[in-house]
């Protein structure tokens, strides 16, 4: 980790504050989903298998489908005032979504009430980690120079790793231990509060600060009285402020977003069931085994961010797409030779490791939308391709495979995959054009 050595000193308090706050909206975020097992049975009416299966994909899509408003709000507060100020923004609205389903009652206290009132709290969550996610990566993008400014990203990403495992480590408790679940949100939503307050220390980023300062000088020059120079003011103004964002940009990172959700719900959510359905799996031991695929999927990604101070990220990106795009054209063939426990885990293991996520490239994406559009574009992508993926996941994959078995999957990983293969050479394209892709 020497190259974190290279950083100044506001640059390490930056990247410090940053991933604690991730860490924690990750784990609040994440919390309920490694839960849901547990927590469906507590808020949502358990009646016919059918219907129980479509309440908890209501349950677990609840979270992304506001996502893509949230981007425009907090993208809009990101290009218009400031990025430090959404960061504090979602970490307190996480807070306030945690401390309210500490307290909510559950569905033999009040009803369907409790269904709705929980849905409508992780619709909150997902809002708020939206604004999250793409302002503490696009501060480091707009702080930290190339290479240094990948592995840095890219160790942001871990901390939501590690919030990952801190919820499903909480979410093993409950299930084994009998600590109270409530607790659990009791203590997400008095940290994250912390965490928002701490980063009332933050700067604002330069890229961004600077970009403000030229456009108040040219607004500047227009209240002078020389019309010449009011002409140019305007001009610069115009470019500052209105720079067109290319649609085949924010088409390939829509689709370079997208598999890493259908990754996630594969793992954690498919397969779980899976064990659970096929092979008399409790609830208590698809979190455990869970929480077991969750650590060499953290080391694959810190031998990826590791790698990418020396290897072009997008280099990257393209070898792992190599080795994945073979593996999801058998994987319905093993889905249905899974004759043991192991073979799950061994599908597990292989998407964690080798899945087509963008990880340390995001830094390479960010920096090929304008200063004043970047927050507002990239957020709403990133937003639109979880909501629409997830939804696709979890409501399509019941319908998919019970219609066509685990061949059903191919509907939706075989085009995701074509489009990532297209999003990545777009990019590839802009980066050589614009003299950055090293030979």
């Amino acid at each position: 980790m020497k190259f974190f050595s290279q950083l100044r000193r506001e640059q390490k308090e930056a990247v410090g504050l940053l991933s604690i706050g991730t860490f924690l909206e990750y784990f609040d975020l994440i919390l309920y989903v490694h839960m849901s097992v547990f927590l469906n049975e507590l808020f949502f009416p358990q009646s016919d298998p059918h219907t129980t299966e479509l309440l908890s994909a209501l349950g677990f899509c609840s979270t992304f489908v506001l996502r893509p408003f949230g981007a425009l709000l907090f993208g809009w507060i990101g290009d218009n005032i400031s990025r430090k100020t959404t960061v504090i923004i979602t970490t307190a609205m996480m807070s306030l979504s945690c401390l309210i389903m500490y307290t909510l009652p559950t569905y033999a206290q009040i009803g369907i009430s409790a269904s709705w009132l929980m849905t409508l709290c992780r619709m909150m969550q997902g809002m708020s980690s939206m604004g999250e996610i793409i302002g503490a990566e696009l501060y480091l993008t707009e702080t930290i120079e190339r290479p240094l400014v990948f592995p840095v990203v890219g160790f942001l990403t871990i901390s939501l790793g590690f919030g990952a495992m801190a919820a499903l480590a909480v979410a093993s408790l409950v299930t084994n231990s009998g600590f109270n679940w409530r607790n659990a949100f009791l203590i997400g939503a008095t940290i994250a509060f912390v965490g928002a307050i701490a980063r009332t220390r933050l700067r604002e980023t330069p890229d961004f600060a600077d970009a403000k300062r030229r456009l108040q000088n040219a607004i500047t020059d227009t209240l002078e009285n020389d019309q010449i120079n009011q002409d140019k003011a305007v001009k610069r103004t115009n470019i500052l402020f209105n720079d067109k964002v290319d649609w085949k940009t924010s088409l390939s990172y829509f689709f370079l977003e997208s598999p890493a959700p259908i990754s996630f719900y594969l793992i954690y959510v498919f397969c779980g069931n899976i064990l659970k359905d096929k092979f008399g799996y409790s609830a208590a031991e698809v979190i455990h085994h869970n929480l077991i695929i969750l650590l060499p999927e953290l080391l694959g990604h810190i031998i990826t961010i590791l790698l990418s101070y020396k290897i072009y990220p997008l280099k990257i990106l393209k070898a792992k797409l190599i080795i994945y795009f073979p593996f999801v054209l058998i994987l319905p063939y093993l889905l249905n030779n899974t004759h043991n426990a192991f073979i799950v885990t061994a599908i597990q293991l292989y998407i964690a490791v080798f899945s087509a996520i963008v990880l340390t490239a995001s830094p390479i994406f960010y920096k090929n939308f304008p200063v004043f559009k970047r927050f507002t574009y990239t957020s709403f992508m990133y937003a639109l391709s979880r909501a629409s993926m997830y939804v696709l996941t979890s409501f399509g994959l019941v319908y998919l495979t019970k219609y066509f078995g685990y061949y059903g999957l191919f509907v939706i990983l075989v085009p995701v995959m074509i489009g990532y293969t297209f999003g990545l050479l777009h990019f590839e394209k802009l980066e050589k054009e614009a003299g950055n892709y090293p030979k």
